[in-house]
C-alpha cells in the first residue's frame, strides 16, 4: 500500500500539522453567549413556517447545536477508532501516512475536547431516541462493522467532514451567529481542510486494494450511512424540548425542500472525490448515490435549471 500513495503530498500535510498545533483550551478560551446561538434560517426547521416565541427559538437553537455537537463527538470517536485499527494492522509504521493518521487522531481528540466544552455550556435536555433500545444496539453493531473496511471508512470520513464543513461555513458567514461559535467553526474548518485533503489523497490507493465486500459497501452501504449521518444531526428529541411533536417534526424536516437542498450541497463534494479517485465513472453513478446527492448518472445536479 505504501508504494501507491503520493508520499510527497502526505509529507506536506504532516509538516502543516506539526507546524501549527492548536490547543483549543488555550487559543479559544471564551464561551457561548446567552440566548440564541444560531439564526432561525440556519436551523433544521427553516422553511416549515413554525410560530415560536423568542424563548423557544433560542432554546431550539441551543438544543440543535448540542445535538450536532454530540453527533460530531461520536463521529470523531469512530474515525479515531478506525484510524487506530489501520495503524494496528499496518506493517510499515514509518510510512508518512501512518504519521499523518497519528496527527489526525490527536487533532480530532482536541476538537472533541472543545465540543465537550460546548456541551457543558449548552446543557442540553433533549433525549435522543436513536441512542436507546434496538436502534442504539443496531447503530453500535454497525459502527463496529464499518471500521473494519478501509475504503468504506475513508468514504465515510469524507461524508463526516464535508457535511459539518458546509454547516459551519454557513454559520460563520451569518452575522447573527454567536461570536464564540463563529470562532469555533473557523478553527475547526481550518484543521478539517487538511483532513479532507488527506482522505482524498489516500482514497485512490485504498480503493485499488479494497476487497470485493469493501467495494460493495462503498456502493450500497456508504450512501445510506451518510444520509443517516445527515438526518440524525438533529434528532427528534430536540423538537420536543420546545413543545413540537418530536417524530412528526423530524419527518417533516427530512422532507423539507430546504433541508434536501442542503443535503445535496453537503454530499456532492463526496461524490466528486469518488469520481476523481476512479471509484465510480461518469455515466455510471449508482442510484443510491444519485438520490443522496441529487445528481444524475453522470454526476450532474438534477435540481438546477
Amino acid at each position: 500500500m505504501v508504494t501507491m500513495i503520493p508520499a510527497d503530498r502526505i509529507e506536506q500535510l504532516n509538516a502543516a500539522s506539526a507546524r501549527r498545533p492548536i490547543d483549543p483550551d488555550v487559543m479559544l478560551p471564551g464561551g457561548l453567549g446567552d440566548g440564541q446561538v444560531l439564526p432561525e434560517e440556519l436551523l433544521s426547521v427553516a422553511g416549515l413556517d413554525l410560530e415560536l416565541t423568542r424563548d423557544q427559538w433560542a432554546r431550539l437553537s441551543r438544543e440543535e447545536l448540542a445535538s450536532i455537537t454530540e453527533a460530531g463527538i461520536h463521529f470523531e470517536a469512530v474515525l479515531t477508532a478506525g484510524f487506530a485499527l489501520l495503524i494496528a494492522r499496518e506493517r510499515e509504521l514509518r510510512a508518512p501516512f501512518v504519521t499523518y493518521l497519528l496527527h489526525e487522531i490527536g487533532e480530532e481528540s482536541r476538537h472533541s475536547r472543545l465540543f465537550v466544552r460546548l456541551l457543558d455550556e449548552l446543557a442540553p435536555e433533549a433525549q435522543n431516541p436513536f441512542a436507546r433500545g434496538l436502534l442504539g444496539f443496531l447503530a453500535d453493531r454497525g459502527v463496529r462493522a464499518m471500521v473494519g473496511f478501509p475504503a468504506l471508512l475513508y468514504v465515510l470520513v469524507l461524508g463526516g467532514e464535508e457535511i459539518p464543513d458546509l454547516l459551519q461555513k454557513r454559520a460563520g458567514e451569518h452575522p447573527d451567529t454567536d461570536p464564540f461559535l463563529r470562532e469555533v467553526n473557523q478553527y475547526h474548518r481550518q484543521e478539517e481542510a487538511r483532513h479532507l485533503s488527506f482522505a482524498r489523497t489516500m482514497l485512490p490507493a485504498v480503493w485499488r486494494r479494497a476487497s470485493p465486500i469493501d467495494r460493495c459497501a462503498v456502493r450500497f452501504v456508504a450512501p445510506c450511512v451518510i444520509r443517516g449521518m445527515f438526518d440524525l444531526l438533529v434528532h427528534p428529541g430536540v423538537y420536543a424540548t420546545v413543545g413540537l411533536p418530536g417524530w412528526a417534526t423530524w419527518w417533516n424536516v427530512r422532507r423539507a425542500p430546504k433541508r434536501i437542498e442542503l443535503r445535496h450541497r453537503a454530499t456532492r463534494p463526496v461524490l466528486g472525490a469518488l469520481l476523481a479517485a476512479g471509484v465510480f465513472r461518469r455515466g455510471d453513478v449508482p442510484r443510491l448515490w444519485r438520490g443522496l446527492c441529487g445528481v444524475d448518472a453522470v454526476g450532474g445536479a438534477t435540481d438546477q435549471a
